[in-house]
C-alpha cells in the first residue's frame, strides 16, 4: 500500500511536466480569451485546428464593458503570430485549456497585467490582478466591473 501511494504521490508531482507544449499560429480571436490555433505538427495541409481557452483567466464577454477591448488586445498579442501553447486541460465543451507564450510574453497573465481579464484563484495571478486593480487599469476603473461569470447567468439566452 505504501508503494502505491509513494508510487501516486510521484505521478501527481510529476504531472506538469506531462504538460503537452505545441508550436503553431493562432488565426482566429474569437474573443477575449478564446482563440483557434493550428499547431505545427497538424501540417500545411490539414483544415484541423485546436480551439484554446486561455488558463486562469476569464475575460469580459463581447457585449460586455471592456470585452471589446479585452478581445483587441488577445488580438493584438497573438493574432497570425507563432505562439507556444502548453495545454493544461480539456473542459466541457471540449476545448483545449492552456497557457500561451508569444515572444517572451507570456498572454494569459498579461492580459490580468492590461486589466482585461479576471484572474484565477492562483497566488501569482492574484497578485497581478491587485496590481491592475490599484493601477485602475483596463476594467478596473470602473467602481463595480460584473464579473463575465455573473454577466453570463444574467445575460443567458
Amino acid at each position: 500500500m505504501k508503494r502505491l501511494l509513494a508510487l501516486y504521490l510521484l505521478l501527481v508531482a510529476a504531472a506538469p511536466a506531462w504538460a503537452d507544449t505545441m508550436s503553431g499560429v493562432v488565426f482566429v480571436v474569437i474573443d477575449g480569451d478564446t482563440v483557434l490555433f493550428k499547431p505545427d505538427s497538424y501540417g500545411a495541409p490539414s483544415r484541423a485546428f485546436l480551439k484554446i481557452r486561455l488558463a486562469n483567466i476569464d475575460a469580459p464577454e463581447k457585449g460586455q464593458p471592456y470585452g471589446e477591448a479585452a478581445t483587441r488586445a488577445l488580438s493584438e498579442l497573438v493574432l497570425d503570430q507563432r505562439v507556444d501553447v502548453t495545454t493544461v486541460a480539456t473542459d466541457f465543451y471540449g476545448r483545449t485549456i492552456a497557457q500561451i507564450q508569444a515572444g517572451d510574453v507570456q498572454v494569459n497573465t498579461e492580459l490580468v497585467r492590461r486589466g482585461l481579464a479576471w484572474a484565477s484563484r492562483k497566488a501569482a495571478m492574484k497578485k497581478i490582478q491587485r496590481d491592475a486593480q490599484q493601477a485602475a487599469r483596463g476594467l478596473w476603473r470602473e467602481a463595480s466591473p460584473i464579473p463575465p461569470w455573473v454577466w453570463r447567468r444574467e445575460h443567458a439566452d
